[in-house]
C-alpha cells in the first residue's frame, strides 16, 4: 500500500509540472498546438483540430522524461 502512494504523489508531482510547463510555453509565446504539421479545417459549420505534430513532440519529451526517472529509481 505504500508503493501505491508514492506512485500517486510521483504521478501528482509530474502533472504539476507538466501543467507548469505548458503554462510557462504559453506565457513564452511558443506555438505548442499551432505548430506546423497539425491539422486544422475550418469549415462554416464547425471545424476540427488534430494537433499531431505537437503530440508526437510531447510524447518524445515524456519518454525520454520518464525513462529518466526510470533508471534514477532502479539504482
Amino acid at each position: 500500500m505504500e508503493n501505491i502512494g508514492r506512485y500517486l504523489i510521483l504521478g501528482g508531482v509530474i502533472l504539476i509540472l507538466l501543467g507548469g510547463g505548458f503554462y510557462l510555453a504559453a506565457r513564452l509565446g511558443l506555438p505548442l498546438g499551432r505548430l506546423p504539421g497539425d491539422i486544422r479545417i475550418e469549415g462554416t459549420n464547425g471545424s476540427f483540430y488534430f494537433p499531431i505534430v505537437t503530440s508526437i513532440i510531447v510524447s518524445i519529451v515524456l519518454t525520454v522524461l520518464l525513462n529518466i526517472i526510470a533508471r534514477l529509481f532502479h539504482k
